[in-house]
């Protein structure tokens, strides 16, 4: 599934462009106050979505838990992690998750 153009934010990592995105809204799961997570995309191929989940709330959240913005610092050490991990952006296929909670 490809994300959204409409608000997503562009990054280059090692001369690949990328897409990123954080929902506007929570999820039921990022609602109560437990883990943000956003997508990411090779920006010109269709290929498989990187979903991170972090550890810090939903800015959203109902539960009026403290939250931190996601830099793009931040997604760029996730795609660098995810590639490690074995992600194939531009090879089609399932979502590949990273969990930064667990790492």
């Amino acid at each position: 599934m490809a994300l959204l153009r409409k608000g997503s934010r562009r990054i280059v990592v090692d001369d690949a462009a990328y897409r990123w995105i954080v929902r506007r809204k929570p999820t039921y799961a990022q609602d109560g106050g437990c883990f943000l997570s956003y997508g990411v995309e090779l920006e010109d191929a269709r290929g498989a979505v990187l979903v991170v989940r972090t550890d810090h709330a939903h800015p959203l959240n109902y539960m009026g838990v403290p939250s931190k913005a996601v830099l793009p610092s931040d997604v760029e050490r996730a795609i660098r992690l995810a590639l490690a991990r074995g992600w194939e952006p531009s090879a089609p296929g399932a979502q590949f998750q990273l969990d930064l909670v667990a790492a």
